[in-house]
């Protein structure tokens, strides 16, 4: 089932009035197993403090923050990393793309998704890159948005059991229209 939820670019000088929001996400996808860069025992608390840490970074635009939002509060998040080295400013990232588990199956992340790539698209990048579990339901999503396979690379990161797992790296040229 597919809903329409407004997706908008949150600016680091309003990310006080989401922290809440953002960290209920977070914190309900790591305890869901989403491996995104924590490991239990994770608290609200630091997922709170991993959005506040953050601030600098989109306040400089090297990264930049989407959401989504329903009844008010945000339930989807992507982020854009833009901040590439000199060789590699033709390129940007996907990371942390997150929907929360009671607002699934209704094309949240397929419009976060959409939203990144049109501003990596404005911002003058070419080929937009991500890494996920292989094998996970992000995997069919990236797919289908036509991401292609670049790579496994094992033992890449830990699980939220602190157990090391491969990691999926893919890869969409934003070059073809």
């Amino acid at each position: 089932m597919s809903t329409v939820f407004p997706i908008e670019e949150v600016r680091a000088e309003a990310l006080d009035a989401d922290l809440s929001a953002l960290a209920d996400v977070l914190h309900a996808n790591v305890l869901e197993g989403a491996s995104v860069g924590f490991v239990l025992p994770f608290t609200r608390e630091e997922a709170r403090d991993f959005w506040h840490r953050l601030r600098p970074v989109f306040q400089t635009g090297a990264r930049r923050l989407f959401v989504a939002r329903g009844e008010g509060r945000v339930v989807g998040t992507v982020q854009l990393l833009l901040d590439m080295p000199p060789n590699g400013r033709h390129r940007a990232e996907i990371a942390k793309m997150l929907v929360h588990p009671e607002a699934r199956r209704r094309g949240l992340a397929r419009a976060l998704m959409l939203r990144a790539e049109e501003e990596a698209r404005r911002a003058g990048r070419s080929l937009l890159v991500l890494d996920t579990v292989p094998g996970n339901a992000s995997e069919a999503l990236y797919r289908s948005l036509g991401f292609q396979s670049t790579g496994v690379v094992p033992g890449y990161a830990r699980s939220i059991h602190g157990v090391l797992e491969p990691s999926l790296f893919m890869h969409k040229s934003l070059s073809d229209p």
